[in-house]
């Protein structure tokens, strides 16, 4: 156990606040790994994201299918008899499976669609 004074040793991956890398590495590893033929693709829609992630029209747009198409935020769902079997403890559900398709992954479609819009 350390003493709470004592700084956390810090390790080549506590930083998350760097990566990932301009090369799209985390740390010695990781990346991307596409085939050659669609890597001039991959490259096109990153710079739209970067020039789209901080337009507040993209991003109206992005909370308001996410609201209305998805049904955004998901609603919590406490879920109270199991909370009290486990002796106080309170357990909350986030109702994903309630999204339009079902999962979180209709997320990161209403983005890429949007992307695509754009250009």
């Amino acid at each position: 156990m350390t003493d709470s004074a004592t700084p956390t040793p810090k390790t080549k991956f506590s930083d998350l606040t760097r990566m990932p890398d301009a090369r799209g590495h985390f740390g010695p590893y990781g990346g991307r790994f596409v085939s050659e033929t669609l890597s001039f693709a991959l490259e096109e829609l990153e710079k739209t994201y970067l020039s789209l992630r901080d337009d507040p029209d993209f991003q109206a747009e992005f909370d308001y299918d996410l609201a209305h198409y998805v049904g955004r935020p998901s609603p919590l769902y406490h879920a109270e008899r199991w909370s009290n079997s486990l002796g106080g403890a309170q357990i909350w559900l986030k109702r994903e499976d309630l999204n339009h398709t079902g999962a979180h992954k209709v997320n990161n479609t209403i983005g890429q669609a949007l992307l695509a819009k754009s250009r």
